[in-house]
């Protein structure tokens, strides 16, 4: 049986990936509407700054073309399952399920570690990452107002959480 070079396999991150797990965060950042960063980290900022278990990347033809990764909100043992996220695609393959397909598997491997929050802040005009987040169940906590600056320019962040309903709140 010969496997389909165009389809899609999520798989867990690899130091290997680095070069180019790096350069779609960049340009995610060049676009202007990811975050509030505008450099992406040096493998070793992103490296120590996430947890290993919760790192995926999404391979079309065998190139790296999305990520998502988790961080601790809190090193407090109260908030040891809860947890911010990040996703990312490459622009050049976006609406394609790539960030569906991320957003599953990091669901599938927080809620086999008991993590029962998944949280994040979008820039309300990244509609695209919205829909992604309510299609994968997060639903909007709230909008901060004008917390940080950008470019010059006061931005708002939405506030999404997703509960699980298997993990957690025993």
């Amino acid at each position: 049986m010969t496997q389909n070079p165009d389809a899609l396999v999520v798989r867990a991150m690899e130091g290997g990936d680095a070069g180019q797990v790096l350069s779609i965060y960049q340009a995610g950042l060049d676009g202007g509407q990811a975050s509030f960063e505008t450099d992406a980290p040096t493998w070793e900022a992103f490296d120590a700054g996430r947890l290993p278990e919760h790192r995926h990347v999404a391979l079309l033809g065998g190139r790296v073309v999305g990520w998502v990764a988790v961080s601790p909100v809190s090193a407090r043992a109260v908030y040891r399952g809860v947890v911010e996220h990040s996703v990312y695609v490459d622009p050049t393959v976006r609406g394609r399920g790539v960030g569906a397909a991320l957003m599953a598997a990091l669901i599938a491997s927080t809620e086999a570690a008991g993590i029962w929050t998944i949280q994040s802040g979008v820039f309300p005009e990244n509609t695209a990452s919205l829909r992604l987040h309510e299609r994968a169940g997060f639903r909007v906590v709230g909008t901060r107002r004008a917390v940080g600056r950008h470019h010059g320019a006061w931005r708002d962040v939405v506030l999404l959480e997703r509960r699980s309903a298997v993990a957690g709140q025993d």
